[in-house]
């Protein structure tokens, strides 16, 4: 008889020998006091200080928010009770599409459970509807993304990180008449770097190829109304497809994706990780419409972010600390090795009550593992202060060097080293 359980063994044993097996901590999060958190092992408990959150902006925990879920749930239950077509299409939810629309200038919206769910069905969804559709996608897009050009089964290539001349020989090759789908992000969540948007739409333009951007690390952090990098840019009316999350800088659950009518409805008839799932509970749809609606209205949350982020970065250089090149409010902290990645992340959070998830490979290429630090407008400066001095300590006691690489020799290793992966 076959041994299925050994087989399944097995094949955790070798993550870990790769020191790619995730360990998760076990945490509650208070309501008044983020980034402070309760983590839980072994039968104890203590206070810790979260510093790698994708909750942005604290928005999770605002007070219009938690209670929009709250009077919600309590006056319509805690399920939407079906899928979209039966019975789940909640008002709440109806104007939470309303509210997308609007953020991001489109004429229709459409909400998934996850911006995974969004991407994957979104992306795979829209190739399968043109004929002969040829997907370009970008060398560093998240795995969301690349599950969609997969699911999608039409011919793909992938063009070089935000490499525009590379993007254009495709097109050109590609030819006029040949349905086209560039698909990339704003914000790369690893490295904090932002794509290229307007060049990429004239390319777009001038070789007949739809655009499909992920905003999911922008939306809520950058705009006059937290619309994303393409808003700030001035820019969202020539992209044909911007995707979001409502998980991470509106502090709730789900994805969504904004265009015109015709296509949303499309996507919203034909992907099956639409249609045969259960819709967004109606409580935290209305959550998600207080955190959206806020944030239209409201600058500080954005302004004291990254005001934060800024000091961050500015205490990691003075500390001689290897921050690696970042354009946004993610702040990578290169250690370049997986195992002391895994090493520094366990003391930071044992001795120093700081909890960073390190991030190894397949999420970045080997060779550059790293801390992702998030700071929220709730880090502040004392925060910072004791996050700089526990890193300090911990690169000293692993033997880490204290001297980062420069911006060019960061970006040439890690060219080297994706290549190498067979990225």
């Amino acid at each position: 008889m076959f041994d299925y359980q050994s087989h399944f063994q097995t094949a955790v044993e070798a993550l870990k020998t790769e020191r790619r097996y995730r360990v998760f901590a076990d945490l509650e999060r208070q309501v008044g006091r983020f980034p402070r958190a309760i983590y839980r092992r072994e039968g104890e408990e203590r206070d810790i200080t979260i510093w790698c959150s994708n909750d942005y902006l604290g928005m999770g925990q605002h007070e219009k928010v938690v209670s929009a879920l709250q009077e919600t749930a309590g006056r319509m239950g805690a399920g939407a009770g079906g899928t979209r077509n039966i019975s789940g299409t909640n008002r709440p939810l109806v104007e939470l599409e309303g509210e997308l629309a609007d953020l991001h200038g489109k004429q229709a919206a459409l909400v998934f459970t996850s911006g995974f769910v969004s991407n994957e069905a979104g992306i795979s969804t829209i190739a399968r509807l043109l004929p002969d559709c040829l997907i370009l996608s970008d060398q560093l897009n998240h795995a969301s993304m690349i599950e969609g050009v997969r699911r999608a089964g039409t011919h793909k290539q992938i063009w070089r990180h935000n490499d525009l001349d590379h993007l254009e020989e495709l097109l050109k090759a590609a030819g006029p008449d040949r349905a086209k789908l560039i698909v990339f992000e704003s914000v790369y969540s690893m490295d904090g770097d932002i794509a290229p948007i307007e060049k990429i739409a004239d390319l777009a333009d001038r070789y007949g190829a739809m655009t499909y951007i992920d905003e999911v690390h922008a939306v809520g952090m950058y705009g006059p109304r937290g619309a994303g990098i393409c808003e700030r840019d001035g820019v969202m009316d020539r992209i044909d497809v911007i995707e979001g999350t409502l998980a991470k800088a509106f502090g709730t659950l789900g994805g969504y994706i904004t265009g015109k009518s015709a296509l949303i409805d499309a996507v919203r008839s034909y992907a099956p990780g639409f249609i045969f799932t259960t819709a967004l509970p109606p409580g935290l749809a209305a959550a998600a419409c207080a955190s959206i609606r806020h944030l239209k209205q409201s600058s500080s949350e954005r302004e004291a972010q990254q005001r934060q982020a800024a000091v961050t970065k500015e205490k990691l250089r003075e500390a001689g600390l290897p921050l690696m090149p970042s354009d946004t409010h993610i702040v990578p902290v290169l250690v370049g090795d997986p195992e002391v990645c895994k090493a520094a992340s366990d003391r930071l959070l044992d001795k120093h009550g700081i909890y960073i998830q390190p991030i190894n490979y397949p999420t970045v290429p080997r060779g550059t593992e790293r801390l992702r630090i998030t700071p929220s407008p709730f880090h502040d400066d004392a925060l910072i202060g004791e996050l700089i001095g526990a890193l300090v300590e911990t690169w000293q006691a692993l033997d880490l060097p204290l001297e980062g690489p420069t911006t060019t020799e960061h970006v040439n290793r890690r060219a080297e080293l994706f290549a190498a992966s067979g990225g």
